[in-house]
């Protein structure tokens, strides 16, 4: 099956794309083909101008379990060996590339993303949690970085940004120990933002992004690029960076907007420009 890409699913639910991840058989896990579909899902999100803020979620009760190690690891293994030896950049329009983007690993996609998690979310789907901004889980939900403990590396950016989004003790009592932890205890370290009730996923996941499809997307990305790329430089580097940013909000139509249907008592109209 394969990853559904949709925008406007619901009511009152404008600019918001939903992405679902659909391989039940194999409990939401990807091979070259699933990876691809996958990073273009993103790609396409990226420049979709109907698109302010992005859901992902699985079929069934899997989230996503990261790479179909039956399948996946031969089928990378043999592209790998052929762009080495210089025979190709890809395979079928596979790139070695498709893994790290769908995983989200060093990505500058600076709109919004929230993860509706309606099952367990290991291995490939722990590296893509870190990159979204929101995380809202079901009550039956897991998570682990389990790398460790097949004898693997994690490689897809949680080493990384893991410790940067929790304590540290907690980021490497996560990562060393290779445990499973349930939703409860996610709630408890700062993993995720919320858990709800299995029949509540979707909607609580669609009200997050109620809540920020309201604000100017225009503003809402230059806050999220900030943020992002702030996490990369020193304080005083960070500064000149959200300085710059500020400089090309204010100079938007949607900044005029704003403080006028404030002055006049009724809702903006966001132009996104």
């Amino acid at each position: 099956m394969p990853i559904h890409y949709e925008v406007d699913v619901r009511d009152g639910a404008e600019h918001v794309a939903l992405i679902t991840i659909d391989r039940p058989e194999a409990k939401n896990s990807c091979d070259l083909e699933h990876f691809h579909q996958l990073a273009n899902a993103w790609k396409r999100f990226d420049g979709d101008d109907a698109a302010w803020v992005a859901i992902v979620t699985g079929v069934g009760r899997n989230f996503m379990s990261g790479a179909d190690l039956k399948t996946y690891i031969p089928e990378v293994t043999k592209l790998a060996e052929k762009i080495n030896a210089g025979e190709t950049d890809s395979i079928g329009g596979y790139s070695l590339r498709d893994g790290t983007d769908a995983v989200l690993r060093g990505s500058k996609i600076y709109k919004p993303i929230i993860a509706a998690i309606n099952g367990p979310c290991v291995a490939g789907g722990m590296e893509m949690l870190g990159g979204v901004d929101i995380r809202i889980a079901t009550e039956n939900a897991t998570f682990g970085v389990l790398e460790p403990a097949r004898g693997l590396f994690a490689g897809g950016g949680t080493t990384v940004r893991l410790p940067r989004q929790l304590p540290f003790a907690l980021a490497q009592e996560f990562l060393l120990c290779a445990d499973q932890i349930d939703a409860a205890r996610a709630y408890e370290m700062g993993l995720i933002n919320q858990v709800v009730g299995e029949d509540e996923l979707l909607d609580a996941a669609f009200a997050f992004a109620a809540r920020i499809t309201k604000n100017a997307p225009l503003a809402v990305q230059a806050t999220k690029r900030s943020v992002i790329e702030g996490l990369k430089l020193d304080m005083r580097e960070a500064y000149r960076l959200e300085a710059t940013i500020a400089q090309e909000i204010f100079a938007t139509d949607d900044a005029k907007e704003g403080p006028k249907a404030f002055a006049e008592k009724r809702a903006p109209q966001w132009q996104g420009r």
